[in-house]
């Protein structure tokens, strides 16, 4: 009988505190079961994998933006360079209708050129007056036999035949010239005192032609350049004999040319860089 009294006593089973226990198992937080309970009820949480996933999305948007911003610099900066190499391009100056370059043109690149007095002038202004009325004295003489000049034909003579060429070119990129120097080995097919050869937008600077190599020199009376067929004559003293060589040496200047003529110059780019 002790024993029995000593026994706590508890609390009868209600049916509250069996939903109550049941609601603890089921996850809803102790609340009852209704539209309170499933409010309250867990939810799902964004995994540490999603963060990483949204962290990479917004760097590649960023590094996007930033190469975008880099292109559009780099575009911006070629197109200076481009407008700035068109207008040193477009510096040097120009040939004339006659083949003729300026004086700093005509010669290399910090070889100055002493300043020409009056009476030079009124020289070489004289020469060259002198050799435009030989020249139409000339082609009235051709006219007369009722057939165009050697230098006015569409197609060169044929009474001279070259052998061997030597060429030699040095070219100055500082302001984008050239000068050369040839050696032509002429054979004489047919008695003549015209040599006729293409020549375009450059200025001669000497003209010498001589009888073999062992023999003298022949005398070149004058030359000229023709720009309506393109050609560069040069008229000696006497005519050139037939089965015999000569050799012909030209010393010239020109630009080198922005366009498809000539000696021409290109650029490319390489590394944003234009060479």
């Amino acid at each position: 009988m002790a024993l029995e009294e000593k026994r706590e006593k508890r609390p009868p089973v209600t049916p509250m505190m069996i939903e109550e226990e049941a609601a603890l198992r089921n996850g809803s937080r102790g609340l009852p079961p209704g539209p309170w309970a499933e409010a309250a009820g867990p939810r799902p949480r964004t995994t540490e994998r999603h963060i990483a996933v949204h962290k990479r999305l917004v760097l590649g948007f960023a590094v996007s933006i930033l190469a975008l911003l880099a292109v559009t610099m780099i575009a911006v900066m070629l197109s200076v360079r481009f407008e700035e190499c068109g207008a040193a391009a477009d510096g040097p100056p120009r040939a004339g209708g006659n083949g003729s370059l300026s004086g700093a043109a005509r010669q290399p690149p910090g070889v100055g050129q002493p300043p020409g007095r009056p009476e030079e002038e009124k020289e070489v202004r004289g020469g060259e007056a002198t050799a435009e009325e030989e020249k139409e004295e000339e082609e009235e003489e051709w006219q007369k036999r009722r057939e165009p000049p050697p230098w006015a034909r569409p197609r060169l003579p044929r009474h001279l035949r070259p052998l061997h060429y030597n060429l030699m070119l040095s070219a100055f990129m500082e302001n984008f010239t050239f000068s050369g120097e040839v050696n032509v080995e002429l054979e004489v097919r047919n008695a003549s005192r015209y040599i006729v050869l293409h020549a375009h937008r450059m200025h001669i600077e000497a003209v010498r032609v001589a009888e073999d190599k062992l023999a003298g020199g022949v005398r070149v009376a004058r030359s000229f350049l023709y720009p309506q067929t393109q050609v560069f004559v040069v008229v000696l003293s006497r005519s050139l004999e037939v089965q015999r060589s000569y050799n012909l040496k030209i010393i010239y200047n020109a630009l080198i040319e922005n366009e498809l003529l000539g000696f021409f110059r290109s650029s490319y780019v390489l590394h944003g860089e234009r060479r």
